[in-house]
């Protein structure tokens, strides 16, 4: 089991070994600053991508990126970044000071799986966010998305959520819709490969602290009361469909 820390901790690095589809293990590392309110958590994917997922408590967003290997032989550069950022909701994932008072299970060679697999969540990038203006939404965009400053997509219903809490809408940028453009296909239909078309990314983390588990316990006068005792953890898998100028910057999404 994955035990507290003694005393309160501001930084806490975890390292999780956690079983994928395809049968592979892989290493996870969860980090949480309970001074910054954040949680953040990288692993390797099936495909070779490395994903990291950054909650930001204090500002209600959640940052995805992930940095995929590029095709050389197709034209691609080396690595290609995407991030794409939502909206965080209440008991997505557990607190940052909770997750800081979690340290290393007492067996590191376990290879964890989730309890509860939460559905797939799809997902329409349909704006664009200005990197330069993107700290103000979240401070962490400066670090997390430095690779994909041209590329950092969000949905139209988050920013109206941000707006009404005062975020500077000048960051946003509406993106080229199916409905504005009928012949704008898929990108898997897409026979050009120099033609914009709307490309799909899909992403599975693996296992995250969902939850706090809660035990119940009696005093001696059989008072029932409830206290932390655990977490629980999730998989979840977010398919993002959004925009890009040309096929080229979406190779894979092509009809296999």
């Amino acid at each position: 089991a994955l035990a507290p820390l003694p005393g309160p901790a501001a930084r806490a690095e975890l390292r999780v070994r956690v079983r994928l589809p395809g049968g592979q293990v892989t290493e996870e590392s969860l980090q949480a600053d309970s001074g910054a309110d954040c949680v953040s958590l990288e692993l390797r994917a099936v495909d070779g991508a490395l994903v990291t997922l950054t909650a930001d408590f204090r500002q209600e967003v959640k940052i995805f990126r992930a940095l995929i290997l590029g095709e050389l032989e197709r034209g691609q550069s080396q690595f290609q970044a995407l991030c794409f950022v939502t909206r965080l909701h209440r008991n997505e994932i557990i607190p940052s000071e909770s997750m800081a008072k979690l340290r290393q299970q007492k067996n590191p060679r376990t290879v964890r799986q989730a309890e509860e697999v939460r559905g797939l969540e799809h997902l329409s990038m349909d704006v664009a966010v200005n990197f330069s203006k993107g700290a103000q939404l979240s401070p962490h965009i400066h670090n997390v998305c430095a690779e994909a400053k041209e590329a950092i997509y969000t949905r139209e219903e988050d920013v109206k959520f941000w707006l009404e809490k005062g975020v500077d809408g000048s960051m946003f940028e509406v993106l080229p819709q199916g409905s504005d453009l009928p012949e704008l296909q898929r990108c898997r239909l897409c026979p050009d490969r120099w033609k914009p078309c709307i490309c799909s990314y899909s992403l599975s983390i693996e296992w995250y602290p969902c939850m706090l588990k809660y035990c119940k316990s009696r005093d001696a006068g059989g008072k029932v009361s409830s206290y932390k005792c655990g977490i629980r953890s999730c998989q979840k898998g977010y398919t993002f469909d959004y925009y890009v100028p040309q096929k080229q910057l979406c190779l894979w999404d092509e009809e296999t």
